[in-house]
Order: C-alpha cells, then structure tokens, then sequence
C-alpha cells in the first residue's frame, strides 16, 4: 500500500509541513469575513482541539454556477500554518487565494475528489498564481497533477492529516477524502465525498466510467463504514441549502439518503432511470480537468509515490 505522507516526505525538514496532530470541534464565525465573502462562502470557522496545541481551521466555501463547494482546511497551529484546498473552481480561484493570505496561511496542495464534468477546476490556475502549490488527483483518473495517489496513501499538512479512499461510480477516479484517525487528529472525522455521496442523494453514473454498481458498493465499503458522527461535506449542493453550512453525517445518509438507503438492485433502478440532461460543461471541462485545468499545461511527469 501507498502512504504518501510516511515516504515521500521524510527526507523534508519538520517545517516543511507534512506531518499531524488535533480533535473536538467548535463552530465560530468570524464578522469580517463574513462581510467579505457572503455571497460566495460559508464562513463559519471549524477549529478543532483537545490537549493538544493544535487545531485544524476549515471552511466551506461555494461557486454558485455550478453549485460547487470548495473546502480550505489548515493547520494553524503548525509554524507555516499549511493549507490546502479541495475542489477549486477556476472562477473563484482570486477570492481563495485572498483567503488563503487573508489568514496567514501557506496553501501547499490544490486538490481534486475526481475529473469534474460541470466546471473546471481551479488547481492549474492557483499553480500559476502561487508557485510552490501541488495539484492532486487520483491515479485512476488518468489525468495531470503533480502528485496522483491512490487508495491508501495519506495526505499530511502540517500535523495533520487526509486518508484517500477510493470511491468509483460516478466516474473511475473517484476518491473520497477523509481526515485522519486517532486521539490527535480532529473528531468527529470528516469526509470530503465529492460526489459519490451528496446530502440525500448522490452523483450520476451515465459517463465518464460511472457504473451505478460500483458507486454502490464504494459508498457502502469506504463511507458508510466510518463512525456513524463522521461529517460528509459533499462537492455540490443542488437543493438550495447554501445559506447554512451544508453538512450531513454518515448516520444521516444511511438513514435518510433517498437513493442510498435502497437495495442494490433498487439503486441501479433509480439511477438507470434518472433522464438527466446532458452536463452543459462537459465537453470543455473533462479535458480541462484532465491537464488540471489548464489546456496547454507543461508536459511533465507526476512526482513519483515511494512504496
């Protein structure tokens, strides 16, 4: 198995920022920035803390074109304060990286839960923009980043830490992001699903490799067997909830979710009948997002993942 964080870092000094360390959380909101970023984010603060000094800083922030959220997640307790960033819209790419230095943060990683067909991702544009910056997609996904991981490997800024589950369905590179286990890292856990679960319901599996089959049996091995507290943070929201921070559990779902809750045979029914409108971004997002969102990205081999 893989483990991103335990080789391929270890040769790099502890300030660096790709190690651990957190738990309990807080929900705060903080004034000035929700004047700032109203429109455009959830600006509720989630710090974590226990006996340690450290604490994870976390918002959910959403491009209303395509519904998508964006999640910036930090350790500020860590010397360089380490960011990264998962699901960046190219179109908010400016108002992140305001954030980002609004807060005294070192973003290191821009990363992807899978190759998105309803907007292009903002990785590429924030490499341009803050030199340094590591794009992050899933191997399977066939597609550019610097670093592309797989089932497994760990994800470490600063002292803390995100597990990559690989959750396939609604397309073949789906990854689900989940932070870390253990009396350090935050609790309850949270779970970056992308869209292979959405607050009661769940992506589309009719392109792109999806396979309604597979998206079942995904959800059901690697998220709905986390604890049941763990906080699902999907990539969309299409219902309308953005006025709060849009947030569901894994006991949630699996009790609640309209489509997840069914019996396989059930689920491929649903999804099989769905008769969805073709994605109106998809023929110039998907090979936007497999160069990490830029169409002339420098042709270079990914950085390599020790064993």
């Amino acid at each position: 198995m893989l483990r991103i964080g335990v080789l391929r870092f270890v040769a790099l000094p502890r300030s660096s920022s790709f190690f651990f360390s957190t738990s309990s959380p807080k929900f705060l909101n903080p004034p000035t920035i929700r004047a700032k970023f109203a429109s455009h984010s959830r600006t509720m603060a989630y710090t974590t803390s226990s006996g340690s000094s450290s604490k994870l800083l976390f918002r959910q922030l959403f491009e209303k074109e395509s519904s998508t959220y964006t999640y910036l997640l930090a350790d500020v307790s860590h010397p360089d304060k380490p960011a990264l960033l998962i699901d960046p819209v190219d179109k908010t790419v400016d108002r992140d990286i305001l954030l980002v230095k609004e807060l005294g943060l070192k973003l290191i990683y821009a990363m992807n839960t899978h190759v998105h067909a309803d907007h292009v991702t903002g990785t590429g544009l924030i490499k341009t923009k803050l030199p340094g910056v590591k794009s992050v997609i899933s191997k399977a996904s066939k597609s550019k980043a610097d670093l592309l991981i797989e089932s497994g490997d760990k994800i470490y800024f600063g002292d803390l830490f995100l597990e990559v589950r690989a959750t396939p369905g609604h397309t073949l590179g789906c990854v689900t992001y989940v932070t870390g286990d253990g009396p350090d890292q935050p609790q309850p856990r949270m779970a970056f699903t992308g869209d292979a679960v959405l607050i009661r319901g769940c992506g589309r599996t009719d392109f792109q490799g999806g396979s309604s089959q597979q998206l079942y049996k995904s959800v059901h091995s690697q998220i709905f067997t986390l604890p049941k507290d763990t906080r699902i943070y999907p990539a969309h929201d299409y219902k309308g909830f953005t006025l709060e921070m849009q947030v569901s559990t894994v006991g949630e779902e699996m009790l609640y979710n309209p489509r997840l809750t069914k019996d396989e045979e059930e689920f491929q029914s649903i999804m099989e009948n769905l008769k969805l409108a073709y994605p109106k971004m998809i023929d110039m997002a998907v090979p936007a997002n497999m160069v990490c969102g830029l169409q002339d990205l420098s042709e270079r081999p990914a950085e390599p993942v020790a064993n």
